[in-house]
């Protein structure tokens, strides 16, 4: 029996490769063209280490020195070393150029544009064959005829053959313009990827999304993979937009909440003058059970201010969350994906 592994890079650049129980993942790596560095095949020098995000291996045999028992317990592995018990994703501490590998080139078609208000527009892509990606992940688009690239999150779950997106609609903007006002059926648009740190890890507690803007796009895909993939634990999600308008997707948070065992979501709107009955900012609306005392996995997308006033939330209350992950983003920037 194979199993998937996702490596990731140093880079952000994600690869995947078919690993049978019976092969390392340094042996199936290989088999694949990408070269994890290794100076030894015996567990001894501790080059090819990398962390298990997630799934569950046989970690083989090594010495102290390559691998200490209380890396092993954290959750590193040396892949010379390590066989799969199940599907694996590793964090690979080089760049994906060490290992001789980078990011994949991948053609798609334009299916559908549609413009959701006047700020927000969605895009679904028909792909020539499905994208292995892990929810929460992020590609760059080439806007077509420019040459130039845009990373967008998917907001559509991994290894479907339509692939969709969330975007806001800025104008002037070299992207939304395109896609408001000249994008059609059938217009061919390349791709690279995926890429990003930021994506869903293995639940194991629950779970605290906030999303501000269209930093839902991410969160829409780990909601997509939780419908086919039910967590045991609590999910919530705080979604925070500037103005009405901007209020987008809340039909499938609510179709998401009616299929996804203990999920719930609520909305809010930073505008004051806003009708909506619930405003102000994600922070002002998180409640004691939705940060469970810190035992909770926290996702955060949004720009960097939104990013930063939750990161000092959490300081200034003295919480700790067990994993923090964060992603932000300035709308008008080319690629300025962080994780």
């Amino acid at each position: 029996m194979a199993f998937r592994v996702a490596l990731n890079f140093e880079d952000g650049v994600t690869r995947f490769i078919n690993c049978p129980a019976t092969d390392t993942v340094a042996d199936a790596s290989y088999r694949a063209g990408i070269n994890i560095p290794i100076d030894c095949r015996d567990g001894a020098c501790g080059t090819c280490k990398v962390f298990c995000e997630s799934g569950k291996y046989d970690g083989g045999s090594y010495i102290e020195d390559a691998l200490t028992d209380e890396e092993a317990a954290k959750g590193f592995a040396l892949t010379c070393q390590m066989r799969p018990k199940s599907d694996l994703v590793l964090r690979v501490p080089v760049p994906s150029s060490a290992c001789k590998t980078g990011p994949v080139k991948q053609k798609a078609v334009m299916e559908v544009v549609n413009k959701l208000s006047p700020t927000t527009i969605s895009f679904t892509l028909k792909l020539t064959e499905p994208v292995k990606f892990l929810p929460g992940q992020y590609v760059n688009i080439e806007v077509p005829g420019t040459g130039q690239y845009r990373a967008y999150s998917f907001s559509s779950a991994p290894g479907a053959d339509i692939a969709s997106f969330l975007i806001r609609n800025i104008p002037g903007g070299l992207m939304s313009t395109f896609i408001a006002s000249q994008a059609k059926p059938g217009d061919e648009v390349n791709f690279i990827g995926p890429s990003g740190s930021f994506f869903l890890r293995e639940i194991a507690r629950p779970v605290l999304m906030l999303a501000g803007g269209t930093g839902l796009a991410p969160m829409l895909s780990m909601l997509a993979y939780m419908e086919a993939n039910p967590p045991a634990q609590k999910v919530h999600l705080v979604y925070g937009v500037t103005n009405d308008e901007d209020l987008v997707e809340t039909a499938a948070l609510d179709e998401f909440a009616a299929k996804i065992p203990g999920f719930t979501w609520e909305a809010c709107i930073a505008n004051p003058a806003s009708a909506y009955p619930r405003k102000g900012y994600v922070t002002q609306h998180l409640l004691p059970e939705h940060i469970n005392g810190g035992d909770v996995d926290v996702y955060l997308c949004g720009p960097p201010a939104m990013v930063e006033a939750v990161r000092k939330y959490f300081t200034d209350t003295g919480v700790t969350p067990v994993s923090f992950h964060y992603e932000k983003f300035n709308p008008s920037s080319p690629s300025d994906k962080a994780a």
